[in-house]
């Protein structure tokens, strides 16, 4: 075999692998701004440049004899790697639709899909190949898994790939691996369940609040938009603590107040103009419901001084009555 093609590549990427920690940072910005905007719950965010010597361990790979890649530069894919780990099954569903709406997908896998087809269990991750118009250099391959689906593909691939598996145990240790990703998916949907038994719950109650307290805490808040918007998923702790600042800054300091406010709001004219297609979480309906009442006044808010651009055109959005009253 003609190695020559695959030197030539790994010396091309040797040279330009270290400018591609900056593409790299910029998805992790654009992810991260995507997910924060949206309000989807998700645990973590993280990217890592592909290094030289793992290139070049996938340029020389083999299929039968011959070369896997003829073209190593343009077909090995994922030397931009982006890791989103969620909670939940569904939050993964969530962030994929997020994407297809906000950026370009060249390629969309969902390998847990595609091991329970074969009726199996197994390795189980969403695959994505994403391009963003504001990173022209290169797309990105994004996983996008729960947290207990990345705790088994890591221990999994710590396992199997580092030589420590003797022959003797392998069919064992493969029916144990096969086991633990069968409870790891129930695992999965019980917590589904148990996030979906408790949202149900706060829905049908109004939360209880110190009236000497003059701010809403974030838990106040959490319980109270889940009655707001029963079909909403939660968003991120730290949200909550944020847009609780953003209530203090306009003067809201009770939930009776809150309340008020929102019942003067058209949610069928606003969720129509913002024309959501993702489950947009609970905060993020928050923001929006503000933005359309207080308009300038919300965007010139201190707390929202790192976002000034992205409110701005979510204004032009929601311009004309998107609020009554």
């Amino acid at each position: 075999m003609n190695l020559e093609p695959v030197r030539h590549a790994v010396r091309t990427y040797a040279a330009l692998q270290p400018g591609l920690h900056a593409v790299t940072d910029r998805y992790v910005a654009i992810i991260t701004t995507l997910l924060d905007d949206a309000g989807i719950n998700y645990l973590s965010i993280a990217g890592r440049t592909k290094s030289v010597a793992s290139f070049a361990g996938k340029a020389v790979r083999t299929l039968d004899g011959a070369p896997l890649y003829d073209d190593p530069l343009t077909q090995i894919t994922d030397v931009v790697g982006i890791r989103v780990i969620t909670y939940l099954q569904s939050d993964v569903a969530a962030v994929a639709q997020l994407f297809a709406d906000q950026l370009t997908i060249i390629d969309d896998r969902d390998l847990g899909e595609e091991t329970a087809r074969d009726g199996r269990f197994g390795y189980a991750s969403r695959h994505l190949l994403i391009a963003s118009d504001a990173v022209p250099e290169r797309p990105a391959s994004v996983q996008v898994r729960t947290i207990l689906q990345h705790a088994w593909a890591e221990f999994e691939h710590d396992i199997r790939y580092k030589g420590t598996v003797p022959a003797e145990h392998a069919p064992d240790l493969d029916r144990r691996f096969t086991l633990a990703a069968g409870l790891l998916e129930l695992a999965d949907r019980e917590f589904t369940e148990i996030r979906n038994r408790i949202q149900a719950s706060l829905s049908a109650r109004r939360p209880d609040f110190d009236p000497a307290d003059p701010r809403i805490s974030s838990q106040e808040l959490a319980t109270f938009l889940a009655t707001q918007y029963p079909d909403a998923a939660w968003s991120r702790t730290d949200h909550y603590d944020w847009i609780c600042g953003l209530l203090l800054e306009l003067g809201i300091t009770s939930l009776d107040e809150l309340g008020g406010l929102l019942a003067s709001v058209d949610m069928d004219a606003l969720i129509m103009r913002m024309g959501y297609r993702y489950p947009a979480g609970a905060v993020r309906r928050l923001d929006d419901a503000l933005l359309a009442v207080f308009g300038e006044r919300y965007v010139g808010l201190t707390g929202n001084a790192h976002r000034i651009p992205l409110l701005t055109s979510r204004l032009e959005r929601l311009s004309g009555r998107a609020a009554a009253g």
